[in-house]
């Protein structure tokens, strides 16, 4: 489990294809002090396994369906990513509770600059639209975020300059697709809506 505040930008040092997936390479000061192998890390807000480390960098595997699903089969050498190690018992919970699971892909169509501030809309498929509720949760690109304005197949989030400074999504641009995880209850609530039509 994650909380979607992220603790670090990473750096994408390598890129090797295995078979079907790929081997990532990256490279941060921070995260690398204190993880281990088979350790969880949400990048981008996907949960990986750490499989390999040596000083500052660590390496994870990504599978076909990660790499369709997510943005991390569009990363390339140079790219900078949300890390966030997984959470431990006790820990302070400042975001919300993020499993690090990817429900889909979400394309920047508008920013709404306000100077230090910025109003981000993102296109993205009804089956995600639907668990989503304005003043809930979203995690985008593993980032931990309140939704303000929700409509079908898009929505929005206001980002204050911290955020924009401290994470990845302060360098997106129009047409970049990010990482969406809907909130963990609205999953539990539509999933329990479209059991009861079935009876």
């Amino acid at each position: 489990m994650f909380s979607g505040i992220v603790e670090s930008l990473g750096l994408v040092t390598g890129l090797k294809e295995e078979g079907v997936g790929r081997r990532l390479e990256i490279d941060d000061l921070f995260i690398s002090q204190s993880i281990e192998i088979a350790d969880s890390v949400a990048v981008n807000g996907c949960c990986l396994t750490v499989v390999g480390k040596s000083d500052n960098k660590f390496e994870f595997q990504a599978g076909p369906e990660t790499l369709a699903r997510t943005n991390l089969g569009e990363l390339v050498v140079g790219s900078r990513i949300n890390l966030e190690r997984s959470l431990s018992i006790g820990d302070r919970l400042g975001g919300h509770f993020v499993s690090g699971h990817i429900d889909g892909k979400g394309e920047l169509i508008q920013i709404d600059d306000l100077g230090d501030w910025q109003d981000y809309y993102f296109k993205i498929s009804p089956d995600l639209s639907v668990q989503m509720a304005s003043k809930g949760s979203v995690t985008v690109d593993g980032v931990s975020l309140t939704l303000v304005k929700c409509e079908n197949e898009l929505f929005s989030v206001a980002l204050i300059p911290f955020t924009l400074k401290k994470t990845t999504l302060g360098i997106l641009k129009i047409g970049d697709k990010v990482n969406i995880e809907t909130d963990i209850l609205a999953k539990y609530v539509q999933r329990l809506i479209n059991s009861q039509k079935q009876i």
